[in-house]
């Protein structure tokens, strides 16, 4: 066991030990689960603020010595003692707590079924899909079972994660005690609703534990050209594409985590994922960590994002519904979760994390940064995870560059091998080879139609992008990445009342993505340097904001 190079790059962030085959607790975080276990006639924990101190005594045994948040105790107490009912603490204290308990008892074990059955999931790939730190650059996948997450969103409960050398490596935060602090020190009803979602979540799993998987995969462009696969484009690239626009259907009403189309949704990350979700943050991505608490368990693992890569997440289970957004967030009750499995034992819900430029201002219009978003969006979008350089393979089918690319100003050769390569997942082995897998972001992972993109106003608001822009931006992306459509969901700003109206005008041209994004750099260009003051809609389509005026 503690020769696997998955384990050893994570084992520092785990709270649990390694000895030759075995993983364990130390002996007196034995004794005080067992005793959790059996109930608060028992072990006398009763309280938010006695839980406290099994926590902290735990954290001790651990020789965890970085403290936590301040106002952490006054927070589980706040919210075990006073917030709740006291039927719901009755419940919590007397059935939850202790199964709890129970499953954090069986976190070695998990963890060692886990390394023991990570390599037969694609075993006949070789593919490595133990838990492991995803870090930077790492094109790469982990799979975990659903009731390992449940084990490891029970550490981070009782904050048991060591975290003191997270931050050093661009590690988000994953203990809970942030998120029961900001309780204490600035009380909100979000926070509070923010908190009932996670509590019940682990009702719902201690009552009747699920079995299915969820997938975390890292996604890179490397910003080297290899001849088979996609890397980092250029300005160029996109200038010169002919590939056609997909599909584009907007929603003035609805929610992406609703749609029914199986369609990847955009989660409107930070680079650190999961942003806010475990501090005061209650905006998109934080509200999707809360209804769909399995997805917390990538913060575990998974470095900030750069410029160049995405996060997409298979398979996490709701379990909560809710209303309103940001301050007026709520826990809504229970979410039975109807969406069906893949052959991999996933549900068919696809998330991907695409952080966008924050507060960009006026140079959101310059071409280094259309580019940027431009490929963050395409990263997310392409399905291709791993980006390997391809040596062995050359040699082996006498496949040359000048075989892939005969005309290096023949771009429709070029865009049509690009966009065959996305569709298949290319990995690093166990034993450091690379081979060419189904595409796993696929429903069943047998190479079906590319799903849709369910979006929306992705790095506007809080992020301060331009919508009009953004929403081009990913069209681009989306089409590129050979997305047959986008849902796009407006929530009914005021920007974008036109949106509908503007790509079906584009459509009925028949613009090519090159045509689409030579238009808007030309934009961008008269935007940056104050030529024009109009939205992207109307300097394309003046009648646009003639008709809008009109409707006003």
């Amino acid at each position: 066991m503690e020769s696997r190079e998955d384990l050893k790059s994570i084992l520092a962030y785990l709270p649990v030990l390694v000895r030759s085959t075995n993983l364990f607790w130390p002996s007196k975080v034995v004794e005080a689960l067992k005793e959790m276990a059996q109930g608060p006639d028992h072990s006398r924990v009763n309280s938010g603020e006695v839980l406290f101190v099994a926590i902290r005594d735990m954290r001790s045994s651990l020789s965890l010595l970085q403290p936590l948040a301040p106002f952490a105790s006054e927070g589980y107490a706040l919210f075990f003692d006073e917030l709740i009912s006291r039927a719901e603490a009755a419940e919590w204290f007397g059935e939850v707590l202790p199964a709890l308990a129970n499953l954090l008892l069986q976190l070695p074990a998990l963890l060692e079924s886990h390394y023991q059955n990570a390599d037969d999931i694609l075993g006949k790939y070789g593919f490595k899909t133990g838990l492991h730190l995803l870090g930077s650059q790492e094109a790469g996948m982990v799979f975990l079972s659903q009731e390992l997450i449940g084990a490891l969103l029970a550490c981070a409960f009782f904050c048991l994660f060591p975290a003191s050398n997270r931050g050093a490596n661009h590690l988000p935060t994953i203990n809970f005690d942030e998120l029961f602090a900001s309780l204490y020190e600035g009380y909100s009803q979000k926070q509070e609703n923010k908190l009932k979602c996670i509590v019940h979540y682990f009702k719902r799993i201690c009552s009747c534990m699920p079995v299915g998987f969820v997938s975390f995969e890292r996604k890179v462009l490397p910003q080297d050209r290899h001849p088979l696969f996609t890397s980092y484009p250029e300005a160029d690239f996109w200038s010169k594409s002919v590939l056609p626009l997909c599909a584009f259907e907007v929603h003035s009403v609805g929610f992406i985590e609703d749609q029914s189309a199986d369609a990847l949704e955009v989660d409107f990350a930070n680079k650190y994922i999961g942003g806010g979700a475990l501090h005061r943050g209650c905006l998109q991505e934080e509200i999707r960590f809360m209804i769909n608490p399995e997805l917390i368990a990538g913060m575990l693992f998974l470095p900030s994002m750069a410029d160049n890569e995405a996060i997409e997440m298979v398979g996490a289970e709701r379990f909560c519904d809710y209303k309103g957004y940001a301050s007026s967030f709520r826990f809504a009750g229970d979410h039975a979760d109807k969406r069906h499995f893949d052959s991999f034992g996933r549900r068919i819900t696809r998330i991907v994390a695409i952080d966008a430029l924050c507060s960009p201002g006026m140079k959101q219009y310059a071409l280094k940064y259309l580019l940027r978003e431009t490929n963050k969006a395409f990263c997310g979008f392409i399905d291709q995870s791993k980006y390997c350089q391809y040596k062995g393979l050359f040699q082996v089918k006498g496949l040359h560059e000048a075989h892939l690319y005969p005309d290096e100003n023949d771009h429709t050769s070029r865009n049509h091998i690009e966009l065959n390569e996305a569709s298949s997942t290319t990995v690093e082995t166990n034993q450091g080879a690379s081979v060419s897998l189904p595409a796993l972001g696929n429903s069943d992972g047998e190479g079906k139609d590319l799903p849709g993109i369910a979006t929306g106003n992705w790095g506007c608001g809080a992020f301060g992008g331009d919508p009009e822009l953004k929403a081009i931006i990913q069209w681009l992306a989306a089409s590129q990445a050979s997305r047959p459509f986008i849902l796009y969901y407006t929530f009914g700003i005021d920007a974008l009342q036109n949106l509908d109206q503007i790509t079906q005008w584009i459509l009925s041209h028949e613009w090519t993505v090159g045509d689409l994004w030579n238009m808007m750099v030309e934009y961008s260009s008269q935007r940056l340097n104050g030529q024009t003051d109009l939205g992207f809609f109307a300097w394309l389509l003046p009648s646009t904001s003639h008709n809008l005026s009109n409707a006003n």
